[in-house]
């Protein structure tokens, strides 16, 4: 089988920090594959290594069969990239990005007129070609920078947080031409997200964790990682809660600041049971395992925003482990 990208003990420092530590993945052709994981957790940085933005401290990459070290211009030629922070030109029209980004590739200008209106047909803006980009909407600079990215027909399409800062409705659209070029095209697709409902999409995730992945499957192969049900549950008391059904039920619950989780092979038998055991119980609900529940599992914790300062982010994972290094 060939691989778009082969990553082998990939690794990144920075001073005594590993942001990247040991990964190994491959991507098939024509692929979805994610990251998901927490702002700082090294999507962003792995993501760099393969688009040659930065150098790996150690380890190997491949990408569209070109070493991301030896061969950096043949890995550039071959990708397209979605930034975290538009990268648009706002004085310029939709349009003219489109054919300033073919010149860059050294499309031929017919080729690129042709691709750049098909594309801004697949991805809504036709109508809105000749207006200037600082007229668009987040979600619209969005579409296009999908475009743009894809304008000369790259291998691989990275989107590093694709549409962080976006509202639900305007991700969710964003995501509907995302799988409508990813169908037309056959372009493989590397996305790094925190959003659960994103990763869905992906044909395989790999779960990061503090440079760490700690676990690679289908959607579907991750949540069996759960088992059973999940059960939720709020109590006037949650420690006391999970004292209680420590002792009661033999269950460890994992708490995300807010409710209790419990996996229970039968949800429906366990919630009375609960409620006859522990009367303090608040809110309780049953559901079917997510994405944030294999993630709450494997680390004892929820993915949450730390805010988009990744930089800030990486001082305090710098700092904790200089603590835990001093013992």
């Amino acid at each position: 089988m060939r691989y778009a990208i082969e990553a082998e003990r990939l690794t990144k420092r920075f001073r005594d920090l590993a942001a990247v530590d040991g990964v190994s993945f491959t991507v098939s052709e024509s692929e979805i594959f994610g990251f998901l994981g927490p702002n700082g957790a090294g999507k962003t940085t792995t993501i760099k290594i393969l688009a040659t933005l930065l150098r790996p401290s150690s380890g190997r990459a491949t990408v569209n069969g070109y070493d991301v070290v030896r061969q950096a211009a043949s890995v550039r030629r071959s990708i397209g990239m979605v930034f975290q922070d538009s990268s648009l030109d706002e004085r310029l029209t939709a349009e003219e990005n489109l054919l300033f980004h073919a010149v860059l590739y050294r499309v031929p200008q017919r080729e690129a007129l042709k691709r750049a209106g098909e594309l801004l047909e697949l991805v809504g803006l036709s109508e809105r070609r000749r207006d200037l980009v600082r007229t668009f909407s987040g979600g619209m600079r969005r579409r296009l920078e999908v475009a743009r990215g894809l304008l000369h027909r790259p291998a691989v399409l990275f989107l590093d947080e694709p549409t962080l800062g976006l509202d639900p409705q305007t991700r969710t659209h964003i995501w509907d031409y995302i799988r409508l070029l990813h169908r037309e095209l056959g372009t493989t697709v590397f996305l790094t997200t925190h959003y659960m409902e994103e990763a869905e999409v992906c044909s395989r995730i790999g779960i990061i964790d503090y440079g760490k992945i700690i676990a690679l499957d289908t959607p579907a192969g991750l949540k069996k990682l759960v088992g059973g049900d999940v059960v939720a549950v709020k109590a006037a008391d949650n420690r006391e809660l999970r004292d209680q059904v420590r002792q009661r039920f033999c269950l460890e619950g994992k708490e995300d600041g807010e409710a209790v989780y419990f996996e229970t092979p039968d949800g429906r038998t366990f919630i009375p049971e609960l409620v006859r055991a522990v009367p303090d119980v608040r809110e309780i609900y049953l559901r079917q395992p997510t994405l944030e529940d294999v993630f709450l599992k494997l680390t004892g914790r929820a993915i949450r925003d730390k805010g988009g300062d990744a930089v800030e982010w990486m001082r305090i994972r710098h700092t904790a482990w200089r603590r835990r290094r001093r013992g």
